[in-house]
């Protein structure tokens, strides 16, 4: 999977309007970043993390898998953006992007929905 870093789109598949394949592309990769449960459960763990961080080290326990395991699922979240990473001295940690998840939630909320969410 390649980096994802580019913007998420602005149109969603649930509006009625048909997504660029380009898109549709950016959004399905953040979409298979977030299908593994060991990912979902990384994002809480991190989440709920004391200072809302995390290093490798932290999280390899909670799961029961190996540092590398952890490191690849991590990359795989940070390429998608949904993480960013903060390297200090030899220590990675690791944060959610909240601002990703919420251009996620919105996009995957039919339009109707939306209107009242934000107008309560």
């Amino acid at each position: 999977m390649g980096t994802i870093k580019t913007a998420i789109p602005a149109v969603s598949p649930l509006t009625g309007e048909p997504m660029k394949r380009a898109d549709a592309e950016r959004l399905a990769g953040v979409l298979k970043a977030l299908a593994d449960p060991a990912r979902l459960r990384l994002l809480s763990l991190i989440q709920s993390a004391p200072e809302r961080e995390a290093s490798v080290s932290d999280l390899t326990t909670p799961l029961g898998l190996s540092q590398p395991t952890v490191s690849h699922h991590l990359r795989i979240l940070t390429e998608a953006g949904l993480l960013e990473r903060d390297k200090r001295g030899v220590w990675a940690y690791y944060r959610l992007m909240p601002s990703t998840i919420a251009v996620i939630a919105d996009l995957l909320t039919p339009p109707r929905k939306r209107a009242t969410r934000r107008t309560r």
